[in-house]
């Protein structure tokens, strides 16, 4: 089995007239088992777009994305996603909906219509709870996540991903809008799932300092390319040479 658990090779969307170019073009990087990488950049550079293609939400013309070692197609991405869990930004919570609610429709990719209309079995409600609970959030396990925090919001959609099982775990931005406290609070748990639990994790972010606390190894777009694949202590020198 190869150490690699996500290839990109000559990675490339459609062509975007605003930017005069494909957002990706000719996207190359491997991220291993067990790693925690950050995507950095500008606006623009194509880091969102290259983690959601990761799950088959941008579509790609040219290319090709091998997670686990198998290429992304239509007939292999039903699978691929119960293996990847997504964590958009801004949580993507359904706000008139309970925070157990919420984790348990994470379990709607796993289930067949008939199951989904006879409601949810009890395993998966304590498993939803136990995962609340490790998460610092079973006493509000019944509150609307209208109700909730910023960070109270996006650790329930952490749970909502976790409760598929993934080994992968891609995060979107996931502390944009969050104060410091949050934010922290955020990135210890996706810091505590990789550590302990040697989940892969990838990030998009937008802050240096907290890429280069957190993350193992950094990965630098401009302009749909990466600039930049490697260690995270100099971050600073290496966006002044791409940026200046």
């Amino acid at each position: 089995m190869s150490d690699f658990v996500i290839e990109c090779h000559n990675l490339e969307t459609a062509y975007a007239a605003s930017l005069n170019r494909p957002i990706l073009n000719g996207i190359n990087c491997q991220i291993k088992r067990g790693e925690f990488v950050v995507l950095l950049g500008l606006n623009g550079a194509g880091k969102s777009t290259l983690l959601r293609s990761l799950v088959g939400l941008v579509p790609t013309v040219r290319g090709e994305i091998q997670i686990n070692g198998v290429p992304i197609t239509p007939r292999t991405l039903p699978k691929i996603r119960r293996d990847v869990g997504m964590l958009f930004q801004g949580g993507g919570l359904i706000r008139q909906l309970s925070a157990l609610e919420n984790v348990l429709c994470g379990r709607l990719g796993m289930r067949t219509t008939w199951q989904t209309l006879l409601g949810f079995p009890k395993s998966d409600r304590l498993l939803a709870l136990d995962l609340l609970e490790k998460l610092g959030l079973r006493q509000l396990a019944d509150q609307k996540t209208s109700q909730l925090s910023g960070g109270q919001q996006q650790r329930v959609a952490i749970a909502r991903a976790l409760i598929q099982s993934p080994q992968i775990l891609l995060a979107d931005e996931p502390i944009t809008g969050l104060d410091v406290v949050a934010s922290q609070q955020v990135m210890e748990t996706l810091s505590e799932l990789h550590t302990q639990q040697g989940m892969t994790i990838v990030a998009v972010l937008h802050d240096l300092g907290i890429a280069a606390k957190y993350a193992q190894r950094a990965i630098v777009l401009d302009a749909g390319r990466v600039v930049y694949e490697g260690l995270c202590d100099n971050l600073q020198t290496q966006f002044a040479k791409v940026y200046s």
